[in-house]
């Protein structure tokens, strides 16, 4: 197959000051989980993207001085010559197929608690530190002497980044997170100097920076700036229409503008309230004020949409980040004409609850991401069979979804065995829910692929017994049948079931998106903490329910602080006349009465309610695999050499889990017994004299 020639655009160079991106594909920066503590693994997976087609491809934010550090977080760091092995191990594989290698250098400024190298934090405006976790720190205003050593510092970072092999060195001052845009935003830069007041004053480092930038390495390196649109923060924030004025002030300043949303919460809004290109019309016409590359995000998963946006005069690169995440081929795929065969990104942002958590990140649609040196596993290619032929896999949810088409590509005879009419499991049920619809791309993607293999066969109303399954002679078998949500109020704040005298009807999840319709007065009691309890919420409104919905947590849907879309899950639901109620428990239900109390006094109240929706903790649907275990005896004459329960029926989590539990099964097939070594590759700190 070939390109379309409607996407040709896409793969024209694209000159970026003194170097020239050899195609429109512009991997943004974008964290990982991994930065300095994992450093090969982050190397590895930027050169699969580079084998992948990308033009340009960066690092994460990459702390330029020690001064300004944000401990917990884990990102790359160019403190001093020790951080440069590794950033040149990175830059070597981003070339490895001619991608330009990008290094994104930051200074923290007012979000730099600094809780490691214990400095005190320096800002534009002595005030608090600005931080995920308020932080009880603040920064000092920085003095002329203080600029001046931030300058030289930064001229430190442009020759180290030159010396490790980068191309391109962006300048970060977006997203609330860099000292640019901290000295251009009055909400951080009251300052009376030279430094301070007009726009044209609070441009003068970024003018400096810039200069000095490409005075140290402009000859060979091309010097970038990252700026958010708008920092949408009211009167007091870096609004679209300054952006404007400082690139039209500015026009031929850095060799190209790197432009983002607001803040990151703006930026990687979740696709439940983003659409795709949601930033056009902030950044629509910002071309015409500059004669240098302008690259914006959205997250683009359309080439219809990407051609678009340069057609049209919007961008000259098409910027990705958790695009390039769910499927780092996509460049190759759309040049050699199987659009079909994108892993296109659902946008449910769990790719950034790892670096949120301090954690390796995790890609739904993708479970090879940061797994592809630590485990070797390459999202295009898979090593061939083993030495057995045939695999039964119970259930097409994610995990058997996952499962066969990794196994079918390995070369095995698979039989995928669904109960239901309908493949996708949890995700069918649940992309019918408000705002989920995208999720659906997670069944869609391999139910496509699976109808492509001539060795994969698909039975759906196929409720299988254990005697079917001892009966059939398979070699191995692969238990995906799911799991269902509880009703008693088992989670975290009720470790055995309350007491209910079932007075009032309860229902759970399941219920709902089964086609349970609910009016009247209905409680969601949330102990899950993830995005269901919400989206429960959501969904009885527009059923005509007049809904309260109570916590235990501090916050509605307190886990989805970690992919950045928690107050807006909160003012969408006050939006919708939800009553929100936080740090309660529903403690018990009777005479038609619910009963809550306060998670820190014990203090009670009740309330009448027509129903109580339970969305609290999920049991996996292991009874089948309890019965065959129960029959081990019997396996070896049936022909099977194992059973293995995987996915939300071993232990439910989010859909990433069940995802990578398939993928990890079709893997690990027929491969050897590693008995108690560890299943992955890490690295781990030298010891220093």
């Amino acid at each position: 197959m070939s390109r379309d020639p409607r996407y040709d655009i896409l793969f024209e160079p694209v000159k970026i000051g003194p170097v020239t991106a050899k195609n429109r594909f512009y991997q943004v920066p974008h964290c990982n989980g991994g930065g300095y503590r994992d450093p090969s693994a982050v190397a590895e997976m930027r050169r699969v993207k580079s084998e992948g087609g990308w033009g340009v491809i960066f690092t994460e934010q990459t702390e330029l001085h020690h001064s300004s550090e944000i401990s917990p977080f884990i990102e790359l760091h160019l403190w001093d010559d020790d951080d440069m092995p590794m950033l040149a191990k990175m830059s070597d594989a981003m070339h490895e197929f001619d991608a330009l290698a990008g290094i994104e250098l930051a200074y923290s400024g007012v979000n730099g608690p600094n809780l490691y190298s214990k400095e005190v934090p320096l800002a534009p405006t002595a005030m608090p530190i600005r931080t995920f976790t308020n932080d009880p720190v603040s920064a000092r205003a920085m003095t002329r002497k203080d600029i001046r050593d931030l300058r030289r510092w930064h001229r430190n970072a442009f020759k180290r980044a030159k010396s490790a092999g980068y191309d391109l060195v962006c300048l970060y001052g977006a997203h609330g997170f860099g000292i640019i845009q901290h000295f251009l935003s009055t909400a951080t830069n009251q300052r009376c100097d030279e430094y301070g007041g007009s726009l044209e004053n609070r441009c003068r480092l970024m003018r400096e920076l810039i200069e000095e930038g490409k005075d140290a390495i402009g000859d060979s390196c091309g010097i970038t700036l990252r700026l958010s649109l708008d920092e949408t923060i009211g009167d007091l924030g870096f609004s679209n229409s300054e952006v404007r004025d400082l690139i039209e002030m500015h026009s031929e300043l850095p060799d190209l503008w790197d432009l983002a949303h607001g803040s990151w919460e703006d930026c990687s809004g979740p696709s439940r309230f983003t659409e795709e290109a949601a930033q056009q019309k902030l950044v629509t016409g910002i071309k015409s004020l500059t004669s240098k590359p302008v690259v914006g995000v959205g997250r683009f998963t359309s080439p219809d949409v990407m051609v678009k946006q340069v057609n049209s005069g919007v961008l000259d690169f098409i910027g990705c980040a958790r695009p390039s995440i769910a499927d780092p081929f996509l460049p190759k795929k759309i040049n050699e004409g199987r659009i079909e065969d994108i892993r296109e990104c659902i946008g449910c942002n769990i790719c950034i609850s790892g670096d949120m958590t301090m954690s390796l990140s995790r890609c739904t649609q993708n479970p090879t991401f940061m797994e592809e040196w630590r485990k070797g596993w390459h999202p295009e290619k898979i090593q061939a069979r083993g030495d057995s032929e045939s695999v039964l896999i119970v259930g097409a949810g994610p995990a058997g979804l996952e499962a066969a088409r990794a196994l079918g590509l390995r070369g095995y005879q698979v039989v995928l065995a669904e109960a239901t009419t309908e493949l996708g499991g949890r995700v069918s049920r649940e992309r019918q829910l408000p705002g989920l619809s995208a999720w659906g791309r997670v069944a869609d993607y391999r139910a496509y692929q699976i109808s492509q293999m001539t060795n994969v066969e698909v039975y759906l109303d196929n409720q299988l017994s254990a005697d079917d399954i001892l009966d059939f002679g398979f070699q191995h078998v692969a238990l995906a049948t799911g799991s269902h949500w509880r009703n008693d109020g088992v989670a975290r704040i009720h470790l055995t079931a309350f007491n209910n005298d079932a007075s009032i009807p309860v229902f759970t999840p399941d219920d709902i998106m089964t086609g349970k319709a609910i009016e009247g007065e209905v409680i969601v009691f949330d102990d899950d903490h993830y995005y269901m309890g919400g989206v429960i919420a959501e969904k009885l409104v527009e059923q005509g329910a007049k809904v309260t919905l109570i916590t235990p947590a501090a916050y509605v849907s307190e886990w989805t602080n970690n992919t950045l879309e928690q107050a807006t899950i909160h003012r969408r639901l006050v939006e919708l006349g939800v009553e929100v109620v936080l740090n309660r428990s529903v403690s018990q239900i009777s005479q038609q009465r619910v009963e809550t109390s306060c998670v820190f006094s014990g203090q009670t109240n009740s309330q009448p309610a027509d129903a109580v929706i339970m969305v609290t903790s999920r049991t996996g649907d292991d009874s089948l695999w309890l019965e065959l275990e129960a029959r081990q005896n019997e396996w070896a004459k049936s022909g099977i050499q194992s059973i293995k329960l995987i996915g939300d029926a071993e232990a439910p989590a989010p859909i990433a889990w069940a995802t990578y539990a398939g993928h990890r099964y079709a893997r690990e097939l027929d491969m050897p017994d590693i008995g108690d070594e560890l299943p992955f590759r890490r690295e781990v700190t030298g010891l220093k004299d």
